[in-house]
């Protein structure tokens, strides 16, 4: 675990939702409003799994066109990649970027894969590429994929512990993850207890608005009223 991060501090992030963490980022970290996150959709394994937070292990591949390496050259990549996923921190989070034109064209994560990255200290991954095998992915390993197709096509690593862009959310080797049904964010580990601190101010402040819109003696001018009300609550 982080010098930063505890053990409590990752398990209060997975009581929180992802909109929630993004919008307590915006608290802690103003500058971090408008980028951070994915910005398109994902399917989701699992919808009513509790959040996953995990350290980032990044990777590339791409699946049309088959590996420019002979087998056992390949098999040489893929023994380097594992070697990689074994290091680091615990838990962790596969971020995967398909470099395809079109991503999706083959699935890297299915039962095979998901078991070796669960058994590799991985709690889920986060791709724009495809999924497959749902019924039968290692048990409560998290997907959130851009894509479900049927074939693994010509799947292959590309690179690893690299900068990887999956649906807008720019992820560097060992980031702070953070991602339910609703996407994936990038949680500034410098911030962390600010957010987790910042929980309770933020949920008084939309208690105020709240009340009011959900009130039986609702008027436009108490949720004027309100939304003023919350914004002058500091602390």
């Amino acid at each position: 675990m982080s010098d930063q991060i505890t053990k409590e501090q990752i398990n209060a992030l997975r009581e929180i939702d992802t909109p929630t963490i993004c919008n307590l980022i915006e608290m802690a970290k103003p500058s971090r409003r408008g980028y951070g996150y994915t910005v398109e959709h994902l399917h989701c394994l699992l919808p009513d799994m509790k959040p996953i937070v995990g350290y980032a292990k990044t990777a590339t591949m791409r699946a049309k066109q088959p590996s420019k390496y002979s087998p056992e050259e390949y098999l040489q990549i893929r023994n380097s990649y594992f070697d990689y996923l074994d290091q680091g921190e615990s838990p962790k989070i596969s971020i995967v970027q398909d470099l395809d034109e079109r991503p999706g064209y083959g699935a890297f994560w299915g039962e095979v894969f998901s078991a070796c990255h669960k058994a590799l200290g991985c709690v889920g991954a986060v791709t724009n590429g495809s999924i497959r095998d749902l019924d039968m992915i290692a048990d409560n390993f998290q997907l959130l994929a851009g894509v479900i197709a049927p074939s693994h096509a010509y799947i292959h690593i590309v690179d690893w512990n690299c900068e990887v862009n999956v649906h807008g959310m720019v992820v560097q080797d060992n980031d702070l993850i953070h991602a339910d049904r609703h996407g994936a964010v990038v949680i500034p580990e410098d911030v962390v207890a600010e957010i987790i601190d910042a929980l309770d101010l933020m949920l008084r402040r939309e208690k105020v608005i709240l009340d009011v819109a959900r009130g039986s003696d609702f008027s436009v001018e108490k949720l004027k009223d309100a939304w003023k009300q919350s914004s002058q609550i500091k602390e």
